[in-house]
C-alpha cells in the first residue's frame, strides 16, 4: 500500500532507485536501492531516501553492468545495517 514505509518500494531483494538531495538538489541513481534505506549525499552528508524505485532487470539472467562498477557503501544505509558490502551475498 502507498504511503508506509520511507521508500516506494517495500520488496525484499535489491532494485533501482532515484535519489534527489533536498539540501542541495543533487541527482543520482543507485542499482544497490533496499526498501526502507537510503544512501547519504556526497556533498551533504545528508540521507536521503528514493523518490523513485524499480525492479532491476536482468537480461537472461544476468544482472548486467552494475558489479562492474564500485559501491560506496559507507554512504548506504542497507551496508551499514548489514556491516558489510550489500551486494555481496544472500538476504
Amino acid at each position: 500500500m502507498p504511503g508506509k514505509g520511507l521508500t516506494p518500494y517495500q520488496g525484499k531483494g535489491r532494485c533501482f532507485g532515484e535519489y534527489r538531495c533536498k539540501k542541495c538538489n543533487r541527482l543520482w541513481m543507485s542499482a544497490n536501492s533496499w526498501a526502507n534505506c537510503g544512501q547519504d549525499c556526497t556533498k551533504c552528508n545528508v540521507r536521503v531516501y528514493p523518490h523513485k524505485q524499480t525492479p532491476l532487470e536482468k537480461p537472461a539472467g544476468l544482472d548486467k553492468g552494475d558489479l562492474e562498477k564500485e559501491h560506496p557503501s559507507s554512504l548506504c544505509e542497507k551496508c551499514k545495517q548489514l556491516g558489510r558490502n550489500c551486494r555481496s551475498g544472500r538476504f
